[in-house]
């Protein structure tokens, strides 16, 4: 069974995962055996890998479009090779290398190039954090306010404001309030409680 995992940092709306999964399907994953999810690649505990973890069998291939989809952490990538090894499957990186332990050895040369693979990921992902680090710290310097900006009666969205008579008479229930204006659901209690206050 050829099995897919694609990773993006953030949520759906910030990153589209849609590129990953169609090179996962060009290595003959299918929509159905292909895992994914939204998940920082430093993070430890990443929940629908472990689950794929958990349904391979001796023989399967893993398919992923990048060393730094699996992890940004060397030590973490470690773990993966060994898991990858202990349960005699096959891992493809697309476009760089193809790991097969399906007859539980890995080759010296292989298992190098996949630890440098992982150091640069971690790499990439310290130097993009440092970078957001320091250009925070600048605009903090420059008078700039950081983070989203506080909610009050003054700045609740217009769209709001134009269809809250409709709730108010009953016409519209919070679920299709939260449609209509194209806000998440938790926004229109919090709009709600600064309205009505």
């Amino acid at each position: 069974m050829i099995y897919g995992y694609a990773r993006c940092s953030t949520n759906e709306k910030l990153q589209d995962i849609d590129r990953q999964r169609r090179e996962l399907r060009s290595l003959g994953a299918t929509d159905e055996t292909i895992y994914f999810e939204y998940i920082g690649g430093a993070k430890k505990e990443k929940p629908e890998f472990d689950k794929l973890m958990d349904i391979v069998q001796k023989g399967d291939t893993i398919t992923t479009t990048e060393v730094s989809r699996l992890s940004r952490s060397t030590r973490q990538l470690c773990d993966i090779i060994q898991l990858i090894k202990e349960n005699c499957l096959k891992l493809i990186i697309k476009g760089s290398i193809t790991v097969d332990c399906t007859k539980n050895e890995l080759d010296p040369m292989t298992n190098a190039f996949l630890q440098i693979a992982g150091v640069f990921a971690e790499l990439e992902r310290n130097i993009i954090s440092q970078r957001v680090k320091s250009g925070i710290a600048n605009a903090r310097e420059k008078g700039s306010i950081i983070g989203r900006p506080k909610t009050s009666k003054d700045n609740v969205p217009q769209m709001f404001l134009k269809f809250y008579p409709m709730y108010k008479t009953g016409k519209l229930n919070k679920l299709n309030f939260a449609r209509i204006c194209k806000i998440s659901y938790p926004s229109v209690y919090k709009y709600l409680a600064l309205i009505e206050s």
